[in-house]
């Protein structure tokens, strides 16, 4: 299974015009998860057109984001619990924060956003992943998206760069 995971991308009417790298980029993937801070609904619609969507609100998202949208969203997938939100607080106090939300469900992967900053680590033996932003490169030196594969109960993921 091929997820593209995408996080922050701040964008609202009439300019909710992804970067046609991602697109291409996640051409192929089975699911397509969003991180929060989409700003717009409408963001979702081109990725709907590539693939299943699966997203989450952030901080950052208007009155019609937040009423569609949950704030957390537990996913099982090819025998793996994926934990998402998009978390708040102080970026270097996210992964605690996340593991205080997402203790009892003994996630394999935790996809988060809020940072902008790409994240790819192992801590504790849970993935936390954050693709960075698509659109935003204020907390990060690139702007960025992320790929995971499972196969066979193995985890692969990756930051790709735009």
């Amino acid at each position: 299974m091929k997820i593209g995971v995408v996080s922050d991308t701040h964008l609202s009417l009439p300019n909710c015009k992804l970067p046609e790298k991602l697109i291409i980029g996640l051409e192929g993937c089975d699911l397509i998860i969003h991180a929060g801070d989409l700003v717009d609904i409408s963001v979702l619609d081109p990725l709907k057109k590539i693939s299943k969507v699966e997203a989450v609100c952030g901080n950052m998202d208007d009155h019609n984001v937040k009423t569609n949208l949950k704030d957390k969203k537990i996913l099982n997938m090819q025998g793996k619990k994926i934990c998402v939100m998009h978390g708040y607080g102080h970026p270097d106090k996210l992964v605690d924060i996340l593991k205080n939300e997402f203790f009892s469900e003994k996630p394999d992967i935790v996809i988060f956003g809020h940072s902008h900053s790409p994240k790819n680590e192992y801590i504790d033996g849970v993935l936390f992943f954050n693709p960075g932003s698509v659109t935003d490169t204020v907390y990060a030196p690139y702007c960025s998206y992320g790929i995971i594969e499972i196969d066979n109960g193995k985890i692969k993921a990756e930051i790709c760069k735009l």
